[in-house]
């Protein structure tokens, strides 16, 4: 089915997938680098865009090539903007022309309590917002915009060469982009990690520059869905070269449509989750039936059919979320499939498991989003998060015993409950079908988190530090404000701790704390319920240190001399002994 406008620019497709075994063993490929890319994007209607560039603080030089090339981007993609420095353009009524704002470097205080108000009004009516490099060195005494902009800027080191890792090749930002960019900007550290609030959809590699402080995990760019509007923010943009940069406008063009509502993207958070395909090899998939797929820059293209590329490395049991990246090229057939049992036979998975179509032109039961056969998607809401033809899609398929909820670009579009003791999702394999020739369809990034699998980086055990002892909450008290001390290492629960991949140390059900988020020497240190807040980041250090990022200081067990009941605090950095720490 297609709504009208989707019609006009020639509406998605897809059906079952299918790979021969010469694609099935391909020998592992490494992805291609980024290409030139191109500035257009899929025509858009006519929009209008606001650029804010008003500075409070430093200034930066590339500013006005900034304007400059989002004017050409405009011209080229069918948007035009205003561009101004003065605050009087935050009114409810100026801001309702434009489908996004852009902070463009921005610095300080931008905006009084008033502008504020209409900026929040603004997104909570659907509006749509694009950060740029200093977008996150704005706005400090303002919580609603941290939220809005995912992260405060905390420091940098010099401009430099860095490796980018691309995280989403399915967004529009990003899609255009190899697994790595390599590219020259000043990389901003950031006082907490954005990664459980927002969708990374690109990070630094700490280890090919100097200067990275966040501990391995680095986002550098990312979106996320916010008080009823969307933000995107990326740290690049510093140079004025940057902006010359043919992939760095296309990064750009693709952060604006996506703010404007242009485009689709499952912008929710997303950790825990690991590749079945990660665009380098099929190793561990299998191919049953005629057809194959084609391997090329991290991408399964399909060919021929009709036949089933298999996970045969592993039955998938129990609860689980399987995402993956999707593409047709135009009316074309493909469908993922779960629950079904082993076999060479790639009807044995039309006969005993489901298939999750993509074909947006056949009947409802059988359309992008339908449970093959059995069940339609929601087609309103399924239209309305659909990208068409030539760009990417995201699939998300959750199995919950014998229930099965569709997600597409972060929308739920269907909700099935399967009653066949043949289908039975609790146990199977997954497969990509090639429906047959003609039918060309692209998939990226097929990952799955299963229910029980802590993400990737968590960590449960003593923190150990001076003189061998343990990182303990006096008394095991879980009551907010309990001191935080060393202690004998015990094996209590009070000694037990978790490191999150979100930067937080947790114990007894809380996390570890800064008192009142201060940033003074002796600030105590103790348990409170979690909040998200910097007081409760953590980062440990290459000198064995762990560092409170939004104050830039340590953990520390204070004095000079320590025994059991030591109170640990927050000190000025110095190494010393009584500031190693041993993380689990």
């Amino acid at each position: 089915m297609r709504t009208p406008w989707k019609a006009a620019l020639g509406l998605i497709a897809g059906a079952v997938l299918c790979l021969s075994p010469q694609a099935a063993a391909l020998p592992g490929t490494a992805p291609h680098p980024a290409p030139a890319a191109p500035a257009a994007a899929a025509a858009d209607p006519a929009y209008k865009i606001l650029v804010y560039s008003r500075t409070a603080g430093f200034r930066h030089s590339s500013i006005d090539e900034g304007v400059t090339a989002l004017r050409e981007l405009g011209a080229q993609n069918n948007f035009t903007l205003d561009a101004t420095e003065d605050p009087t353009a935050f009114t409810a009524a100026n801001l309702a022309k434009y489908k996004a704002v852009v902070f463009l470097s921005t610095t300080g205080d931008v905006l009084d309590a008033g502008q504020q108000t209409a900026f929040q009004q603004y997104l909570g009516a659907g509006g749509g917002y694009v950060g740029i490099h200093a977008a996150a060195d704005t706005e400090y005494d303002w919580p609603f915009y941290e939220g809005l902009a995912g992260a405060w800027f905390q420091s940098h080191p010099a401009i430099q060469s860095a490796t980018v890792k691309v995280e989403d090749r399915a967004h529009d930002a990003t899609a255009h982009l190899g697994a790595t960019w390599q590219r020259t900007d000043e990389w901003y550290n950031y006082r907490t990690n954005p990664r459980t609030t927002a969708h990374v959809l690109a990070s630094l590699d700490e280890s090919s520059y100097s200067g990275g402080s966040m501990n391995g995990d680095h986002p550098i760019a990312w979106c996320k869905d916010y008080a009823g509007g969307r933000a995107f923010y990326t740290g690049g943009g510093h140079t004025e070269e940057s902006f010359a940069d043919p992939a760095f406008r296309r990064h750009l063009l693709g952060g604006i449509r996506w703010a404007s509502g242009n485009t689709e993207a499952d912008c929710r958070p997303e950790t825990g989750y690991t590749p079945l395909f990660d665009g380098t090899s099929t190793t561990g998939w299998k191919q049953a039936g005629p057809g194959g797929f084609t391997l090329a820059d991290g991408t399964l293209t399909s060919q021929g059919g009709l036949g089933l590329l298999w996970y045969n490395a592993k039955e998938i049991t129990g609860d689980y979320s399987l995402k993956l990246d999707w593409k047709a090229a135009g009316d074309d057939n493909s469908g993922v499939f779960v629950g079904f049992p082993a076999s060479d036979d790639p009807w044995s998975a039309v006969n005993n498991g489901y298939e999750i179509q993509i074909d947006a032109t056949d009947t409802p039961d059988r359309t992008t989003g339908s449970v093959y056969g059995f069940k339609s998607a929601d087609l309103t809401a399924r239209d309305a998060a659909l990208n068409p033809p030539g760009e990417w899609n995201t699939y998300e398929i959750k199995v919950t015993g014998e229930r099965l909820e569709i997600y597409l670009n972060g929308r739920k579009i269907n909700d099935f409950t399967n009653t066949d003791p043949v289908r039975s999702l609790k146990q199977g394999y997954i497969g990509l079908q090639n429906h047959g020739d003609g039918d060309d369809v692209s998939f990226r990034n097929v990952r799955i988190k299963q229910a029980g699998t802590p993400p990737p980086g968590q960590r449960t055990g003593e923190v150990k530090g001076v003189n061998g002892k343990c990182l303990d909450i006096d008394g095991g008290n879980t009551a907010d404000g309990t001191k935080a001390q060393i202690w004998t290492c015990n094996g209590t629960a009070a000694q037990r701790w978790t490191v999150g991949t979100d930067g937080t140390l947790k114990a007894l059900g809380k996390c570890l704390d800064v008192a009142g988020g201060g940033s003074a020497d002796g600030t105590k240190i103790q348990l409170y319920t979690c909040n998200g807040s910097g007081a409760q980041k953590w980062a440990a250090q290459s000198d064995g240190t762990v560092r409170n990022p939004q104050s830039g200081k340590c953990l520390d067990a204070s004095g000079g001399t320590w025994n059991d009941g030591t109170p640990v605090h927050l000190w000025t950095c110095h190494t010393g002994p009584n500031q190693k720490w041993t993380l689990p």
